[in-house]
């Protein structure tokens, strides 16, 4: 029986997750500053939107007014579809404060209250019946206490894949950190995509690196991929190999 996968909508992706994400999915989206992690989110649920597939996107780090003028800086103008109640932000930074958060529908009051977060993001789910979500990024539930991580990511994964969502958790780590942002979350979430910054040539490289994905075969291989005005592109016909202390490119 042929696996149920949705397109990602960024260009490469699906060619080494060998034809898409699998349905359901709960990705670990992890990787440090600057390597694109929220683009890649915002991508993804923008995408879903132009195949009708509604999206919510859970704003940890950053304000909804901000992410917004973000995602249209690339073409992603999400002001009609908020219309049309196919995608919406839930608050969960600015704790209702400030007179443009009153006009959000969805505003977590306490961000460190898990609970009240996974009910508001269910009731934003049922009413858009959504396909799609980012929340970006986890770390910030836990990054105080990490001893709950994996359990935080539990929680949330139950509500998401039983609502049928295909899901995106943005993983902060450091500059140095090889980690996936939390103890245990690796083996909560159905796949882990890792995006990394690395010094190729005396130049600064971004890479992406599928380390597991539920459901699929997927390359095992580090492919280099551009942020461009329109967005992540994903090189998946050339890798990046370790040499002597330094990533080189080559063909796939």
């Amino acid at each position: 029986m042929p696996i149920e996968r949705i397109k990602s909508g960024i260009p490469g992706l699906d060619e080494i997750l060998h034809g898409g994400i699998p349905f359901r999915n709960v990705i670990l989206l992890s990787g440090g500053p600057g390597t694109g992690k929220s683009i890649f989110g915002q991508q993804f649920l923008y995408s879903g939107l132009t195949l009708r597939e509604p999206g919510v996107l859970v704003a940890l780090e950053e304000h909804p007014a901000q992410i917004r003028r973000n995602m249209a800086q690339f073409g992603w103008d999400v002001a009609e579809y908020e219309k049309r109640n196919m995608f919406t932000i839930v608050d969960a930074f600015t704790g209702g404060i400030g007179e443009y958060a009153k006009r959000e529908k969805y505003v977590v009051k306490s961000v460190d209250d898990v609970r009240e977060l996974t009910e508001i993001l269910r009731q934003a789910i049922i009413d858009l019946n959504a396909k799609r979500v980012v929340i970006d990024s986890v770390t910030t539930l836990y990054i105080t206490r990490p001893a709950v991580a994996r359990g935080v990511v539990m929680q949330l994964k139950r509500v998401l894949s039983g609502l049928g969502c295909t899901s995106i958790l943005v993983s902060q780590v450091s500059v140095t950190e090889r980690g996936f942002g939390g103890p245990g979350v690796e083996h909560a979430a159905d796949g882990i995509i890792r995006l990394d910054l690395d010094e190729v040539e005396g130049e600064l490289r971004r890479s992406i690196l599928v380390w597991k994905m539920r459901g699929t075969s997927h390359s095992m291989k580090r492919h280099p991929f551009k942020i461009t005005d329109k967005g992540i592109l994903i090189e998946f016909h050339k890798v990046l190999k370790l040499k002597g202390g330094a990533y080189l490119e080559i063909q796939a």
